[in-house]
């Protein structure tokens, strides 16, 4: 046999060699967390259920579920070993604080500097465009002069012809 006939099943057989390592090290790694659990710890389940662990034996886990709710499951049932802060945002919905963590999608913590001018600028009084205007408000409101609103008019409105037309 020739090299030229060898090579398909060698590159076969070493593809298989490293699917099947990289798959024994997941599961290493599957077990290693299981087996580093601590009551205490928060876990989701293969079945997505999040509960808190009560107890660890050698090849269960009770786990609390609720008020007054112990599940027993198999060590291999647990997916995930969560770290605190990620279980309580999931199950009790309270958010870690991020804001020093927060990157801003804007300048404005760039410029702190320019804050009083900011402030100083913020007590003009702001224009609400879809604000309807009340009857003490329209006082304050400024009117367009007549020459303006009548020369907006004539803008709007199509010029009128005879029916003829510049194409020829």
């Amino acid at each position: 046999m020739s090299l030229v006939t060898l090579l398909p099943f060698i590159v076969l057989i070493g593809a298989m060699f490293l699917m099947t390592r990289s798959a024994k090290k997941k599961q290493q790694q599957a077990a290693n967390m299981r087996n580093d659990m601590q009551p205490g710890s928060g876990v989701r389940t293969i079945g997505g259920m999040y509960a808190t662990v009560k107890e660890v034996s050698e090849d269960t886990v009770l786990v609390d579920a609720g008020p007054g709710v112990e599940l027993l499951f198999a060590k291999n049932a647990i997916g995930a070993v969560l770290s605190d802060d990620e279980y309580n945002r999931i199950v009790h919905g309270i958010e870690h604080d991020l804001k020093s963590d927060v990157v801003p999608n804007d300048a404005s913590s760039l410029t702190e500097a320019d804050e009083p001018a900011a402030a100083a600028a913020s007590d003009e009084k702001s224009v609400d465009l879809g604000k309807k205007v009340e009857k003490d408000e329209k006082d304050e409101v400024e009117e367009p002069s007549d020459a303006v609103a009548a020369e907006a008019k004539t803008d709007d409105e199509p010029k009128k012809t005879d029916g003829d037309t510049d194409a020829k």
